[in-house]
């Protein structure tokens, strides 16, 4: 059974937690690895190196200072225990374009730091549509998740991933045409949305302590 590092922020427990981080790996083996959207994302996964956070607040003020924390925490721990960190928000920023906004501010906090060049965030959103195309497009799909989610990455894991899998560049179109194959009821099969009957934020009145 693979061990997957959990940590909450403004939660009554990791057990009001735990749904969330289900769903996700639940999406990330049906959908980024059984589909091989990213083929870099099967290696982490197996040795148990992804960190798994889930921000139990509608507070950006709090979110933002729990993506503090977890870029620090990721350049301070070796790349063998925790790899990469994929901080879900499931109750907020469920609007796409606010979602992009709150990217700004990620990436400006990155700098702050000074870890931009070592760390790099992605992101996926329930909602993510790529300009040009319709909502209901299951070429969008590519870069849906079950919650909206930042993916803090290594610099350095990307550059030996990339040595490994020289044609990167080639994935996206790749997995364009996966997901034009599959068709919008292949998608839906997968079964990869949310299902999560977890509390929210007004009903998680403990913190576990920080």
């Amino acid at each position: 059974m693979i061990s997957h590092p959990i940590s909450t922020s403004s939660a009554a427990s990791a057990e009001a937690a735990d749904p969330f981080i289900q769903d996700t790996v639940r999406w990330l083996e049906r959908a980024v690895i059984g589909l091989n959207l990213c083929p870099f994302a099967k290696s982490v996964h197996v040795k148990g190196q992804i960190h798994y956070v889930v921000a139990m607040t509608e507070d950006l003020d709090r979110v933002r200072g729990l993506l503090r924390s977890e870029l620090s925490g990721l350049v301070a721990t070796p790349a063998e225990v925790r790899d990469t960190t994929l901080l879900i928000l499931p109750h907020c920023l469920h609007d796409f374009l606010d979602f992009n906004d709150f990217l700004g501010e990620a990436d400006a906090l990155l700098e702050e730091l000074e870890l931009d060049g070592t760390l790099q965030i992605a992101s996926f959103h329930p909602r993510f549509q790529f300009a040009g195309t319709d909502a209901d497009d299951v070429t969008n799909c590519t870069n849906r998740s079950p919650y909206p989610m930042l993916h803090l990455l290594r610099e350095a894991s990307i550059d030996r991933a990339v040595e490994v899998f020289p044609e990167a560049e080639t994935i996206f179109e790749r997995n364009i045409e996966v997901l034009e194959a599959l068709g919008a009821p292949g998608w839906a099969a997968l079964d990869v949305g949310p299902h999560s009957k977890a509390p929210t934020p007004a009903d998680t009145t403990q913190n576990l302590p920080q």
